[in-house]
Protein backbone atom coordinates (compact mmCIF):
# COMPACT_ATOMS: atom_id res chain seq x y z
CA UNK A 1 0.00 0.00 0.00
CA UNK A 2 1.40 3.38 -1.02
CA UNK A 3 1.93 6.28 1.33
CA UNK A 4 -1.05 8.20 -0.06
CA UNK A 5 -3.37 5.23 0.57
CA UNK A 6 -2.10 4.91 4.14
CA UNK A 7 -2.94 8.55 4.73
CA UNK A 8 -6.41 8.10 3.22
CA UNK A 9 -7.07 5.05 5.39
CA UNK A 10 -5.96 6.90 8.53
CA UNK A 11 -8.25 9.82 7.69
CA UNK A 12 -11.15 7.44 7.05
CA UNK A 13 -10.63 5.79 10.44
CA UNK A 14 -10.56 9.20 12.16
CA UNK A 15 -13.83 10.19 10.47
CA UNK A 16 -15.50 6.91 11.49
CA UNK A 17 -14.33 7.28 15.09
CA UNK A 18 -15.51 10.89 15.16
CA UNK A 19 -18.98 9.90 13.91
CA UNK A 20 -19.22 7.17 16.56
CA UNK A 21 -18.15 9.57 19.31
CA UNK A 22 -20.64 12.21 18.20
CA UNK A 23 -23.41 9.62 18.03
CA UNK A 24 -22.86 8.05 21.46
CA UNK A 25 -21.42 10.90 23.57
CA UNK A 26 -23.92 12.26 26.15
CA UNK A 27 -22.76 15.81 25.51
CA UNK A 28 -23.48 15.52 21.78
CA UNK A 29 -26.21 13.37 20.19
CA UNK A 30 -26.09 11.05 23.19
CA UNK A 31 -27.88 8.08 21.65
CA UNK A 32 -28.09 5.28 24.24
CA UNK A 33 -27.76 1.66 23.16
CA UNK A 34 -28.80 0.28 26.58
CA UNK A 35 -31.44 2.44 28.24
CA UNK A 36 -32.70 4.42 25.26
CA UNK A 37 -36.01 3.89 23.54
CA UNK A 38 -36.51 1.48 20.68
CA UNK A 39 -36.17 4.16 18.02
CA UNK A 40 -33.08 5.64 19.69
CA UNK A 41 -31.40 2.25 19.90
CA UNK A 42 -32.29 1.49 16.28
CA UNK A 43 -30.75 4.75 15.09
CA UNK A 44 -27.58 4.18 17.15
CA UNK A 45 -27.19 0.62 15.87
CA UNK A 46 -27.78 1.75 12.29
CA UNK A 47 -25.10 4.44 12.59
CA UNK A 48 -22.58 2.00 14.08
CA UNK A 49 -23.29 -0.64 11.43
CA UNK A 50 -22.97 1.93 8.64
CA UNK A 51 -19.68 3.16 10.10
CA UNK A 52 -18.38 -0.40 10.18
CA UNK A 53 -19.42 -1.04 6.58
CA UNK A 54 -17.86 2.22 5.40
CA UNK A 55 -14.60 1.35 7.18
CA UNK A 56 -14.53 -2.17 5.73
CA UNK A 57 -15.27 -0.96 2.22
CA UNK A 58 -12.69 1.81 2.46
CA UNK A 59 -10.05 -0.60 3.76
CA UNK A 60 -10.81 -2.99 0.90
CA UNK A 61 -10.49 -0.25 -1.71
CA UNK A 62 -7.30 1.20 -0.25
CA UNK A 63 -5.50 -1.92 0.98
CA UNK A 64 -6.74 -5.11 -0.65
CA UNK A 65 -7.89 -3.99 -4.05
CA UNK A 66 -4.89 -3.63 -6.35
CA UNK A 67 -4.79 -0.61 -8.65
CA UNK A 68 -5.03 -1.39 -12.37
CA UNK A 69 -1.57 -1.97 -13.83
CA UNK A 70 -0.23 0.72 -16.16
CA UNK A 71 -0.30 -0.12 -19.86
CA UNK A 72 2.76 -1.88 -21.29
CA UNK A 73 5.41 0.70 -22.24
CA UNK A 74 5.52 -0.20 -25.91
CA UNK A 75 1.74 0.10 -26.20
CA UNK A 76 1.59 3.35 -24.24
CA UNK A 77 4.39 5.04 -26.17
CA UNK A 78 3.10 3.78 -29.50
CA UNK A 79 -0.39 5.13 -28.94
CA UNK A 80 0.77 8.46 -27.51
CA UNK A 81 0.91 10.89 -30.42
CA UNK A 82 0.45 14.27 -28.71
CA UNK A 83 1.81 15.84 -25.49
CA UNK A 84 -1.63 15.29 -23.98
CA UNK A 85 -1.47 11.58 -24.86
CA UNK A 86 1.98 11.32 -23.30
CA UNK A 87 0.85 13.08 -20.12
CA UNK A 88 -2.09 10.69 -19.77
CA UNK A 89 0.15 7.66 -20.36
CA UNK A 90 2.72 8.89 -17.83
CA UNK A 91 0.01 9.65 -15.26
CA UNK A 92 -0.94 5.95 -15.35
CA UNK A 93 2.23 5.27 -13.35
CA UNK A 94 1.26 7.60 -10.50
CA UNK A 95 0.23 4.68 -8.29
CA UNK A 96 3.46 2.74 -8.87
CA UNK A 97 5.39 2.46 -5.61
CA UNK A 98 8.94 3.79 -5.65
CA UNK A 99 8.61 6.17 -8.61
CA UNK A 100 5.79 8.53 -7.62
CA UNK A 101 8.21 11.43 -7.21
CA UNK A 102 9.75 10.94 -10.65
CA UNK A 103 6.34 10.61 -12.30
CA UNK A 104 5.03 13.78 -10.66
CA UNK A 105 8.20 15.63 -11.64
CA UNK A 106 7.83 14.51 -15.24
CA UNK A 107 4.18 15.58 -15.38
CA UNK A 108 5.06 18.96 -13.87
CA UNK A 109 7.83 19.40 -16.45
CA UNK A 110 5.41 18.62 -19.27
CA UNK A 111 3.02 21.26 -17.97
CA UNK A 112 5.79 23.87 -17.89
CA UNK A 113 7.07 22.81 -21.31
CA UNK A 114 3.63 23.34 -22.79
CA UNK A 115 3.52 26.83 -21.31
CA UNK A 116 7.01 27.67 -22.62
CA UNK A 117 6.18 26.40 -26.10
CA UNK A 118 3.11 28.61 -26.28
CA UNK A 119 4.99 31.62 -24.91
CA UNK A 120 7.90 31.44 -27.34
CA UNK A 121 5.55 30.99 -30.29
CA UNK A 122 3.62 34.08 -29.23
CA UNK A 123 6.85 36.07 -28.98
CA UNK A 124 7.95 34.87 -32.42
CA UNK A 125 4.60 35.77 -33.96
CA UNK A 126 4.90 39.24 -32.45
CA UNK A 127 8.48 39.78 -33.68
CA UNK A 128 8.58 38.11 -37.09
CA UNK A 129 6.52 37.25 -40.12
CA UNK A 130 6.19 33.54 -40.81
CA UNK A 131 7.83 34.03 -44.21
CA UNK A 132 11.01 35.49 -42.68
CA UNK A 133 14.12 33.34 -42.54
CA UNK A 134 14.69 34.22 -38.86
CA UNK A 135 11.23 32.94 -37.97
CA UNK A 136 11.89 29.66 -39.76
CA UNK A 137 15.25 29.25 -38.02
CA UNK A 138 13.73 29.79 -34.60
CA UNK A 139 10.82 27.45 -35.29
CA UNK A 140 13.15 24.75 -36.55
CA UNK A 141 15.11 24.88 -33.31
CA UNK A 142 11.97 24.95 -31.16
CA UNK A 143 10.47 21.93 -32.92
CA UNK A 144 13.72 19.99 -32.52
CA UNK A 145 13.95 20.86 -28.82
CA UNK A 146 10.35 19.75 -28.27
CA UNK A 147 11.15 16.48 -30.01
CA UNK A 148 14.07 15.92 -27.64
CA UNK A 149 11.99 16.81 -24.59
CA UNK A 150 9.13 14.46 -25.37
CA UNK A 151 11.59 11.80 -26.49
CA UNK A 152 12.99 11.88 -22.96
CA UNK A 153 9.47 11.48 -21.59
CA UNK A 154 8.98 8.41 -23.78
CA UNK A 155 12.27 7.00 -22.52
CA UNK A 156 11.14 7.53 -18.93
CA UNK A 157 7.92 5.66 -19.66
CA UNK A 158 9.86 2.77 -21.19
CA UNK A 159 12.03 2.54 -18.08
CA UNK A 160 8.97 2.66 -15.81
CA UNK A 161 7.46 -0.24 -17.71
CA UNK A 162 10.45 -2.59 -17.71
CA UNK A 163 11.69 -2.17 -14.13
CA UNK A 164 9.51 -2.89 -11.11
CA UNK A 165 10.55 -0.44 -8.38
CA UNK A 166 7.86 -1.82 -6.08
CA UNK A 167 9.45 -5.26 -6.39
CA UNK A 168 12.75 -3.87 -5.13
CA UNK A 169 11.07 -2.28 -2.12
CA UNK A 170 9.41 -5.60 -1.36
CA UNK A 171 12.78 -7.32 -1.71
CA UNK A 172 14.36 -4.82 0.70
CA UNK A 173 11.68 -5.56 3.31
CA UNK A 174 12.12 -9.32 2.87
CA UNK A 175 15.88 -8.94 3.19
CA UNK A 176 15.46 -7.58 6.71
CA UNK A 177 13.71 -10.80 7.75
CA UNK A 178 15.68 -13.32 5.69
CA UNK A 179 19.24 -14.34 4.96
CA UNK A 180 19.88 -13.28 1.37
CA UNK A 181 23.56 -13.33 0.49
CA UNK A 182 25.39 -9.98 0.63
CA UNK A 183 26.29 -10.36 -3.05
CA UNK A 184 22.65 -10.67 -4.11
CA UNK A 185 21.59 -7.72 -1.98
CA UNK A 186 24.46 -5.62 -3.33
CA UNK A 187 23.67 -6.41 -6.97
CA UNK A 188 19.96 -5.80 -6.50
CA UNK A 189 20.64 -2.49 -4.77
CA UNK A 190 23.10 -1.41 -7.47
CA UNK A 191 20.55 -2.19 -10.19
CA UNK A 192 17.88 -0.17 -8.41
CA UNK A 193 20.22 2.79 -7.98
CA UNK A 194 21.17 2.66 -11.64
CA UNK A 195 17.49 2.64 -12.57
CA UNK A 196 16.75 5.67 -10.38
CA UNK A 197 19.85 7.45 -11.70
CA UNK A 198 18.68 6.91 -15.28
CA UNK A 199 15.27 8.40 -14.52
CA UNK A 200 16.93 11.36 -12.80
CA UNK A 201 19.18 11.92 -15.84
CA UNK A 202 16.21 12.17 -18.20
CA UNK A 203 14.44 14.56 -15.83
CA UNK A 204 17.57 16.69 -15.50
CA UNK A 205 17.98 16.82 -19.28
CA UNK A 206 14.40 18.02 -19.64
CA UNK A 207 14.93 20.59 -16.90
CA UNK A 208 17.88 21.93 -18.88
CA UNK A 209 15.76 22.08 -22.03
CA UNK A 210 13.08 24.14 -20.27
CA UNK A 211 15.74 26.49 -18.86
CA UNK A 212 17.38 27.06 -22.24
CA UNK A 213 13.99 27.65 -23.83
CA UNK A 214 13.33 30.32 -21.19
CA UNK A 215 16.64 31.99 -22.05
CA UNK A 216 15.90 31.93 -25.76
CA UNK A 217 12.42 33.39 -25.25
CA UNK A 218 13.89 36.30 -23.28
CA UNK A 219 16.55 36.93 -25.92
CA UNK A 220 13.97 36.94 -28.73
CA UNK A 221 11.82 39.40 -26.79
CA UNK A 222 14.83 41.74 -26.46
CA UNK A 223 15.74 41.67 -30.16
CA UNK A 224 15.60 44.93 -32.07
CA UNK A 225 14.96 45.18 -35.80
CA UNK A 226 18.68 45.71 -36.42
CA UNK A 227 19.54 42.37 -34.86
CA UNK A 228 17.26 40.10 -36.87
CA UNK A 229 20.06 39.01 -39.17
CA UNK A 230 22.19 37.81 -36.25
CA UNK A 231 19.82 35.25 -34.73
CA UNK A 232 22.32 32.43 -35.18
CA UNK A 233 24.73 34.30 -32.90
CA UNK A 234 22.31 34.56 -29.99
CA UNK A 235 23.71 32.76 -26.92
CA UNK A 236 20.37 31.04 -26.42
CA UNK A 237 20.38 29.69 -29.98
CA UNK A 238 23.96 28.49 -29.63
CA UNK A 239 23.25 26.75 -26.32
CA UNK A 240 20.20 24.97 -27.69
CA UNK A 241 22.02 24.02 -30.89
CA UNK A 242 24.87 22.56 -28.82
CA UNK A 243 22.36 20.65 -26.69
CA UNK A 244 20.69 19.19 -29.78
CA UNK A 245 24.02 18.10 -31.27
CA UNK A 246 25.18 16.64 -27.96
CA UNK A 247 21.97 14.64 -27.55
CA UNK A 248 22.13 13.30 -31.10
CA UNK A 249 25.75 12.26 -30.59
CA UNK A 250 24.88 10.53 -27.30
CA UNK A 251 21.98 8.60 -28.85
CA UNK A 252 24.08 7.49 -31.79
Amino acid sequence: MGGSNKMKLAMLMLVVVAVCVITLSPGLLGLNLVSGGAFERAVAITVLVMCGLVLLYGAYQLVLKSPPPPPPPTEATRKAQTPEDLAAALAAYRSTDGVQQEVEHGLEQMKRMGQRSRSIREVLADRFEESELSYKKFMGVIIEVERLFYGNIRSIMNKLGVFDAADFRSFAKRHQKSSFSPRLVQEKTALYREYKTTLAAYLEANEEIVLKLDKLTLEIAKLSSMEYRDVDELPGMQEIDALIKQTKLYRE
